[in-house]
């Protein structure tokens, strides 16, 4: 308040003495040069550095109290484990320091986004019940020399600040995106300040002391964990690295639970089919699905979520907003005769894995076959990368044994039969055995590629082929249906004699 009040007087007694110069006819020119430069400067060394970092010192954008709870995340059971057993070092501090562990001064969260790594570090926050000051890594860097290494220094003084005000012993700092600062040395050849705010950042970390009044630890989050410089990483630094990957069935429908909570689901809604339709849904995707469901519901003036909301939810979160064109009738029955070839090779190969066919476009999807899939997979013989190629394929093959050829609908699906056969290659799955890329023989890579897509089309096109008359019947039910559920669609292929047959 008193430098308030300093520049306040300043201020004045420089107006005046401008004012008394003018009266008695002095050039004012040479004056007002210097009181710009003068105020430039002052400008930038206050505004932009001084206070520049109020986005994150600024008492308002500080939590102080985290009300997440690790209850309150779900999907997550291993890397909470994981991390609580690292807070555990944070909390019990004489009963380490009896054992001399050192405690830990850095935890980094890595994984892709929307699994919960900011949840995690709040929580981590009312769990050691410490003080909690976030950050973004994009706040730290800006054209101004040595900005970002101050802004460090601020954020780590205001922690300790902060908990002393408060009376606890412990701060937690959470650091997001710190790729953006973080990444690896002299890559940044054309903007210095990235380096040095790193190096300020090593150096805060070098120095927090085991005994010192308040602990701090820095809990960072990246999905770039490849771009970290290494001695960011190292132990003394960021001593644990916990995995956020996506949750498994069990994990999404932990989730679900979680934020279906406070909403009304009509009877008929079954949370673990949901969780089976979600695979690779990330939790902030299953938050996005059950609130888009009550957004639905609220438009159709329902008073609670059915499972046709849920299910419309899905399809909204996947791909986008239905669209209001419409293809012409020609063009609505290619559309249907291609998802019919995605559904039923699926339902050949994996039976029971289609959850729904629509020809409702949404995003830049004019149609789309949505599978499910009843067991977590982790790893992929060469016979599963083979019928996905299979089913990738169907859509394109089902209009081509219909039309005598095919649309450039099909591009996408070329692209991600493209992806399957060349990791069935690099994983020496394929004729040529186990083989490394930089050294093969100019154009081999892509002969055996086509080879593999060939066969699969010639397999594909028999199928398909034999069955061109169930295609058809289908299509004319789903141009008028317009979205089929799997169940309907496996009751009308559901002629076990003709389901099984796989050639």
């Amino acid at each position: 308040m008193k430098k308030d009040y300093y520049q306040a007087g300043l201020i004045g007694l420089g107006m005046g003495l401008v004012v008394f110069l003018g009266w008695n006819q002095v050039n004012l020119i040479p004056f007002l040069l210097i009181i710009g430069v003068v105020a430039g400067l002052y400008f930038l060394s206050q505004g932009k550095v001084g206070r520049g970092f109020e986005t994150v010192g600024n008492v308002a954008s500080v939590n102080c109290e985290s009300n997440i709870s690790f209850n309150d995340i779900g999907g997550q059971e291993v890397a909470k484990r994981e991390l609580l057993e690292a807070l555990d070092f944070l909390r019990l501090e004489e009963k380490i320091r009896q054992l001399g562990i050192r405690p830990l001064k850095g935890i980094l969260l890595t994984g892709p986004p929307g699994t919960g790594k900011t949840l995690l570090a709040k929580a981590a926050s009312q769990y050691t019940n410490s003080v909690f000051v976030a950050a973004s890594g994009a706040e730290f860097v800006e054209m101004y020399a040595g900005v970002g290494a101050q802004r460090v220094r601020q954020l780590f003084s205001k922690a300790r600040q902060l908990a002393k005000k408060v009376g606890k012993k412990s701060g937690i700092i959470f650091i997001d995106e710190i790729e953006v600062i973080a990444g690896k040395r002299g890559s940044h050849t054309s903007h210095l300040e990235y380096d040095q705010t790193l190096n300020q950042l090593l150096t805060e970390m070098d120095g927090l002391k085991p005994r010192q009044e308040c602990q701090v630890v820095v809990i960072a989050a990246t999905n770039r964990l490849d771009m970290l410089d290494p001695a960011l990483i190292r132990p003394g630094r960021f001593d644990r690295q916990v995995k956020v990957d996506l949750p498994d069935r069990e994990g999404r429908l932990r989730i679900l639970e979680i934020h279906a909570q406070a909403k009304p689901l009509a009877a008929e809604v079954n949370l673990e089919e949901v969780a089976q339709d979600t695979y690779g849904f990330s939790g902030a995707h299953l938050e996005s699905v059950v609130n888009e469901a009550a957004i639905l519901a609220f438009r159709q003036e329902e008073l609670e979520i059915r499972t046709t909301h849920l299910r419309e939810a899905i399809d909204k979160v996947l791909l986008g907003e239905k669209l209001d064109r419409r293809p012409a009738a020609e063009e609505l029955r290619r559309v249907a005769i291609h998802e019919i070839g995605h559904g039923l090779m699926s339902e050949i190969l994996r039976p029971e894995s289609v959850a729904s066919l629509t020809v409702i476009p949404r995003g830049k999807a004019l149609g789309f076959m949505r599978q499910t899939q009843k067991e977590e997979q982790y790893l992929y013989t060469a016979a599963y990368l083979q019928d996905q190629i299979a089913i990738c394929l169907g859509g394109a093959v089902a209009e081509k044994a219909v039309y005598g050829h095919w649309s450039t609908g099909a591009a996408n699906d070329f692209e991600q039969a493209t992806d399957q056969a060349k990791q069935l290659i690099e994983a020496g799955l394929s004729r040529l055995g186990i083989i490394s890329k930089d050294y093969m023989e100019k154009g081999k890579f892509q002969e055996v590629m086509t080879e593999i897509l060939e066969e699969q089309l010639q397999r594909v096109g028999k199928i398909i082929a034999e069955r061109q008359g169930l295609v058809l019947r289908v299509c004319e039910e789903l141009q008028k249906r317009e979205t089929v559920s799997g169940e309907w669609f496996r009751g009308e292929f559901g002629r076990k004699e003709e389901i099984s047959k796989i050639n």
